[in-house]
């Protein structure tokens, strides 16, 4: 669904962090079509092909993002880091990319006057949760909670549909599933209905654009709704 752009703001910045994953991705080309953002910083590991006018590639070591705080200080900040276990190689590295760097990102784009902070969490997300994944998803929900940004956007997606550069079953098996038995993904079953990586980028803009203050939960169902 196309945005009414005449209700929102221009020259707005943003800060895409995890600008290589699979939202991530879908996420920058979208902003760098999106009138209302006059400039897209991206901070990666090593540098990507994209070259655009608005677009301001920075290389940075996640574990030292403190000495490029600077680059914290615009209207929205993007966070779309994640991985899993299995590639992180240990719990430990799982939760450096999933909650020590997020966080990080949050303390310094509030320090430096970020208005809204928006992050890919996790479905099932909760401390109560008997998977890890999920605990530190609920854990990383609630420190960003408590750090009180005027807007805090987070989206909760289902299994992500797209190309990814390495396979997943579990993603696979559910596209399969739910295109063989849609019916199963109706009524409180909507929000497990996998979603597109596309879909979810742009709920995230349509979600920013809106300058909505206070905390905003996003589950997949809600994505959509907020796209209709």
């Amino acid at each position: 669904m196309p945005f009414r752009k005449e209700e929102y703001s221009v020259g707005k910045e943003a800060l895409v962090i995890g600008a290589t994953g699979l939202v991530g991705k879908s996420l920058v080309h979208k902003l760098l079509n999106e009138q209302a953002y006059s400039k897209i910083t991206i901070l990666v590991r090593n540098d990507l092909s994209i070259r655009h006018s608005k677009l301001n590639t920075v290389k940075v070591d996640f574990d030292r993002l403190e000495n490029r705080k600077d680059e914290f200080a615009v209207d929205d900040v993007f966070c779309c880091l994640g991985t899993t276990i299995k590639k992180a190689g240990s719990r430990e590295a799982f939760r450096k990319v999933d909650y020590d760097y997020p966080i990080q990102a949050a303390i310094l784009a509030k320090e430096q006057g970020a208005n809204q902070f928006l992050v890919i969490s996790s479905m099932g997300a909760s401390l109560e949760s008997p998977f890890f994944y999920s605990q530190v998803k609920g854990e990383l929900e609630g420190k960003l909670k408590s750090i009180s940004f005027s807007a805090l956007h987070i989206f909760r997606p289902s299994l992500l549909l797209g190309e990814r550069e390495e396979f997943r079953f579990g993603e696979k098996a559910a596209e399969l599933l739910s295109k063989a038995l849609p019916f199963l993904f109706t009524g409180k079953m909507n929000k497990y209905k996998p979603i597109s990586a596309d879909r979810v980028a742009e709920g995230l803009i349509k979600a920013a654009l809106q300058n909505e203050a206070g905390t905003h939960l996003y589950e997949s169902n809600d994505i959509n709704t907020l796209l209709y």
